[in-house]
């Protein structure tokens, strides 16, 4: 803080470094630097216990990536290509004495949707880095286009966020600011810097549209044709508010305001003016003295007129910070075509666990961890990069593996009867929950004369290979301790194995045997949804790679239900999202369409297993 100060009170004397001011001053004899570049120590600090969480496995150095290379708060005039204006100075020694120094970021989702795997990657850096820094996050729902925004997207954002392990600072909206927006809008026609125009939406589309006819119009005839936009004097369409300045993009003269009579959620028919994102965004950014306003790459853009916003009306100006987005192959994430997947009855629902929606994959039964564990793994960096969905399981069978209650299940049954059952009294086995870990207890398993193993754990003649039950090969019982023969297989009509009578001996009086296989005894009837991959090409949006358009793509296999699977009685009483590993086949978690009468599993991801496995 009294560093930034000083740096300050430098700047304002000197002015803004240059490039030369940047170079080190060379020896005379060698012409290199005389100092040697010094590693940055690391500041010791220590972290609280809700810092501390399971999801922080990693070092916030791998999340930020480039973002290392951020400016200090208070140092925003340190950073490329920002605009020092003649109150720079002055402005940042009142933001730094409204924040006390402290990083300020914001998530800003519109709630017009749900959010997807690549805002899992927005949510864990902005909280992320405010939460490295000891800083603070606000959620801030960007709420500026009336006609599409719906409660129960506010609420679904809330609840992700929070389910992905974060608690938002402040919890703001664009339309709390509505008041102050519309006086700077005021202000800036008075400065000369914006004007209404009357071009339609279609004329000035693209990056070279003409020039507007009123762009010199007089300034108070500006703000009196403003004042009747806010009455509702004009009809919708019929007139904008509109900056003079230039993206990056080359697009002149953005929109800041447009009129539509569209009742708004929260501030009812207060308002029939709206202000659009390049207007909203950084005048927002500056009213919550956000520090490091992150965007994704396609925001890079707006950068300049972000900046020109800020400083045109003399306020506290952010520093904007672009990264590129996150993006999976095999999946479309953009509403428009998730709503036309939901309308044509290929997805269910935002939550259909085909989808890479946030709210689905936690239906699907991914762990929040996991979730942050991948986007730490992708990083963040400037470039936009691709990544396959594997690498998304690959971390959520790393926490499922340790996290994850092992049972038994049976999917397609063969009966088997054991003719030689050693106990009156059925047996009963303590079972690890989890194996490598003895901290998290057992469960009880009983085993009857009669059980139920797989179809596919069964031929009546195996090749070499083959190292499971057959005829003549036994195969031991898991966690039973008993090897089991067979005597006699009974068919129906068809010539299916229906039934299996066998012979049952200890482990201990016998060889032992090749292999042991899962089985249940008691058992519920549940039942068991199996995901596929929704599109069969990697990027089923490409006409180059799906000339027929995404619909075309879609797998109609991609779902398999199994209405009566056979699972241990262990799972009784399992609540929805309760996650299990079902012995070698795959993890597992309860769906919400769960009822008292009957569970539902949905399954999350394969074991990692060697496919050439038998």
């Amino acid at each position: 803080m009294v560093k930034s100060e000083i740096d300050m009170q430098v700047l304002d004397l000197l002015g803004p470094k240059t490039a030369a001011d940047m170079e080190k001053p060379k020896d005379a004899k060698t012409g290199k630097s005389k100092n040697k570049e010094k590693k940055p120590k690391e500041k010791k600090k220590e972290q609280s216990t809700d810092e501390k969480s399971e999801r922080e496995y990693t070092s916030m150095n791998q999340l930020c990536g480039e973002a290392l290379r951020f400016h200090k708060t208070g140092e925003n005039y340190k950073t490329e290509g920002y605009v020092v204006t003649p109150k720079t100075m002055d402005l940042l020694k009142q933001h730094l004495k409204e924040t006390n120094g402290e990083v300020r970021t914001r998530f800003p989702p519109e709630p017009n949707g749900i959010l997807h795997i690549g805002h899992a990657k927005a949510i864990n850096f902005n909280f992320g880095y405010a939460r490295a820094h000891g800083g603070k996050c606000n959620l801030r729902y960007d709420d500026t286009n009336p006609e599409k925004e719906e409660e129960k997207f506010f609420i679904g954002i809330r609840e992700i966020i929070e389910w992905l392990g974060y608690k938002p600072w402040k919890i703001t909206h664009s339309s709390d600011f509505f008041q102050e927006l519309y006086d700077f809008a005021v202000e800036l026609i008075k400065r000369g810097d914006a004007y209404v125009c009357h071009q339609r939406a279609d004329e000035i589309k693209g990056f070279n549209p003409p020039d507007s006819p009123w762009r010199n119009r007089p300034i108070e005839e500006s703000l009196q044709l403003f004042e009747d936009m806010r009455k509702g004097k004009i009809d919708e369409g019929d007139a904008t508010l509109r900056m003079k300045t230039i993206l990056e993009e080359g697009k002149k003269d953005p929109v800041a305001y447009r009129i539509k009579f569209t009742p708004h959620h929260r501030s009812g028919n207060d308002w029939c003016i709206y202000p659009t994102y390049d207007y909203t965004h950084c005048l927002c950014d500056s009213i919550e003295n956000i520090s490091h306003s992150l965007c994704t790459k396609e925001f890079q853009s707006r950068r300049s007129s972000y900046y020109w916003l800020c400083n045109a009306l003399d306020l506290y100006c952010p520093v904007q910070w672009e990264y590129g987005r996150l993006n999976l192959n095999y999946t479309v994430v953009s509403k428009r075509k998730i709503g036309k997947l939901i309308s044509q009855g290929i997805v269910s629902d935002w939550d259909d666990p085909r989808l890479f929606t946030l709210t689905a994959l936690r239906r699907r039964g991914f762990p929040p961890e996991a979730i942050n564990r991948f986007c730490a793994k992708v990083g963040v960096t400037m470039s936009q990069v691709s990544f396959d969905p594997s690498m998304l399981d690959a971390c959520v069978r790393d926490v499922l593996n340790d996290t994850a209650t092992r049972v038994m299940s049976v999917f397609d049954p063969i009966k088997i009867t054991i003719t030689n059952f050693p106990s009156k009294k059925d047996l009963e086995f303590d079972v690890p929950n989890i194996p490598h870990d003895t901290s998290k207890g057992t469960h009880k398993v009983r085993l009857s004369s009669t059980l139920f193993i797989e179809q596919s754990d069964f031929a009546e003649s195996g090749d070499s290979n083959f190292r499971r039950l057959t005829k003549e090969q036994p195969v031991g019982l898991k966690y039973a301790n008993l090897v089991i023969s067979v005597e006699s297989v009974l068919k129906d009509q068809s010539g299916k194995v229906k039934e299996l009578k066998v012979k049952c001996v200890s482990v201990t009086e016998t060889e032992k045997p090749k292999a042991f296989i899962h089985w249940v005894s008691e058992a519920i009837k549940c039942e068991v949804r199996l995901y596929e991959r929704l599109f069969r090409h990697q990027h089923p949006e490409d006409p180059a790679e799906v000339p027929g358009g995404f619909i075309t793509d879609c797998d109609k296999d991609s779902l398999k239900i199994i209405p009566d699977a056979l699972v241990d009685l262990s799972v009784k009483g399992a609540k929805v999202y309760d996650k299990f590993q079902f012995e070698r086949n795959g993890f597992y978690s309860v769906d919400p369409d769960t009822t008292d009468k009957k569970l539902v599993f949905n399954r999350t991801v394969l074991l990692k297993e060697d496919s050439g496995k038998k």
